[in-house]
């Protein structure tokens, strides 16, 4: 083994669209991997590759949509990981896309960023503290929510949140596994209030962000029963 191309998924949009990612990958011979939620991760990735012997590695952050983690976090896990990997290491490249049907591909890999283990490490005095946010919402991204549209839930909302200028201080989104009012789906839930939504859809979500989480009262229209054991 010499080359090797891995796509690089980068938020849980691409980990819901695994097949459309592992198809896109197979066209080049490569394969795939993923920043967060979905496995192999990048770090196992590249150290199979390692171990198999490969010389050269090309990563290519992929996000079919918006809001995908800042491209420097692909840097920064690949850096990690060339710090902690002991003995031989292949040379690593990384690129990344915001993909559309028609993307080429292949013009990416003109546009790369050698690691060299130089790039910024995980830990930062900023991520030390618990954040003082008012607010988590936590957005259900099993199976069934996830197959009913919560990604475009989570994107709706997260927009919303930002036109009303609220950032992760103030309400901190957080995709979760299932919650288990399945047949509600997509379910949304928020913290400290214990206030439950379903069939959360993107003008739902917009409605949640406006009148809930800015304006203080909850939505009833969507609002899941909830009862408490003692």
């Amino acid at each position: 083994m010499s080359d090797h191309l891995v796509l690089v998924g980068m938020s849980a949009r691409e980990v819901q669209e695994r097949d459309r990612l592992t198809e896109l990958a197979s066209t080049q011979e490569g394969t795939v991997a993923f920043l967060q939620l979905g496995d192999p991760s990048l770090s196992r990735e590249l150290t199979r590759l390692a171990d198999l012997g490969a010389d050269r590695v090309m990563l290519v952050g992929v996000s079919f949509g918006t809001l995908a983690p800042e491209n420097s976090w692909l840097r920064r896990i690949a850096g990690h990981w060339w710090r902690e990997r002991p003995g031989d290491r292949p040379h690593v490249d990384t690129a990344t896309a915001l993909l559309t049907d028609d993307s080429d591909l292949a013009a990416l890999l003109s546009r790369t960023q050698a690691v060299t283990g130089t790039q910024a490490p995980l830990s930062s005095a900023a991520w030390e503290d618990v954040p003082g946010h008012r607010h988590q919402v936590l957005i259900c991204r099993g199976p069934r929510c996830t197959a009913l549209g919560s990604d475009l839930a989570a994107e709706a909302l997260i927009l919303a949140l930002m036109r009303q200028g609220q950032s992760d201080d103030d309400v901190l989104v957080t995709h979760t596994g299932c919650q288990f009012p399945c047949n509600q789906a997509p379910v949304v839930s928020i913290q400290p209030d214990d206030v439950w939504y379903g069939g959360v859809d993107p003008d739902t979500a917009r409605v949640i962000v406006e009148e809930h989480l800015v304006g203080g009262r909850p939505v009833q229209e969507r609002r899941l029963p909830r009862s408490r054991r003692p």
